[in-house]
């Protein structure tokens, strides 16, 4: 480094320094002198990408970032098959992030019985990792509909070799570079987008909150009605129940009370 400050101090013309000449001196400066210095990108793209079956782990295709490099080793293969065989048997989140000891974190999302999970720089934005697997998790049903119709299910449920579907891999390639940017104007269109269905969904949520407590409302005010109907009935049934005691002993008792009369006025009048 300080050999070539000393060359490029060597290259500059020597010129007196004052005040009409010293801007000039600064503009003829050779351009050995400007250093460049090559521009890396911080946030690596989604650097591996699986769909797996979550009955018992079986990856079903699986693709890897090509500018991914030494930063994608055999331990992160290693630890994401780990994480798709156990998931079988267990009861699965929808959604999570797994963070690693390197500075890395596993995304998965599952959907229809299928697992789609990728692996991230800590720094990549946890959201758009989300709309990357979502917009996987599309795409690959789509093409399964249109290769197997709607019976892509049982197709999936009777898959036996590993990567039986690795031609879906090109649509990942695809993808892995559209993710590349996190800061550019289409990601942050589709982070946007996901923001806007999220508050939909929040929406939806509240309306039926609010829903649910007038219907609790009417819940109350028909058991209120039905406890006062109750009463009714159980004084009713009193009353049906006195009535049939009279319709069942009253002649037996007047027929009673008479004989005795009868017999009080012959004996005792």
């Amino acid at each position: 480094f300080f050999h070539l400050i000393s060359k490029a101090r060597l290259a500059v013309p020597s010129l007196p320094l004052n005040k009409n000449n010293r801007r000039a001196a600064f503009e003829n400066e050779p351009t050995a002198f400007q250093f460049q210095y090559p521009i890396q990108n911080t946030i690596m793209p989604p650097m591996l990408t699986y769909a797996a079956r979550v009955a018992d782990g079986l990856p079903l295709v699986a693709s890897f970032a090509p500018t991914s490099g030494p930063d994608l080793t055999e331990a992160h293969k290693r630890e994401a098959k780990e994480i798709l065989r156990g998931l079988s048997g267990n009861r699965q989140t929808m959604r999570m992030s797994i963070a690693t000891s390197s500075h890395k974190v596993f995304h998965y999302l599952i959907k229809d019985a299928i697992c789609y999970l990728t692996l991230t720089e800590a720094s990549y934005p946890k959201r758009l990792a989300f709309v990357y697997l979502e917009e996987i998790s599309d795409g690959f049903l789509e093409e399964l509909t249109r290769d197997h119709g709607n019976d892509w299910r049982r197709t999936i449920d009777t898959a036996s070799r590993p990567y039986q579907f690795i031609k879906f891999d090109q649509y990942i390639q695809r993808k892995q570079r559209e993710f590349v940017d996190p800061t550019s104007r289409q990601n942050a269109t589709k982070l946007n987008q996901d923001l806007a269905d999220i508050q939909s969904i929040m929406q939806k949520n509240i309306e039926e909150v609010l829903n649910r407590g007038e219907k609790l409302e009417n819940v109350s005010k028909i058991s209120g009605d039905l406890v006062q109907q109750s009463k009714q009935f159980k004084w009713g049934a009193k009353k049906l129940t006195w009535q049939a005691m009279i319709n069942q002993y009253g002649p037996v008792v007047c027929i009673v009370v008479f004989v005795l009369f009868v017999l009080y006025i012959k004996f005792f009048w």
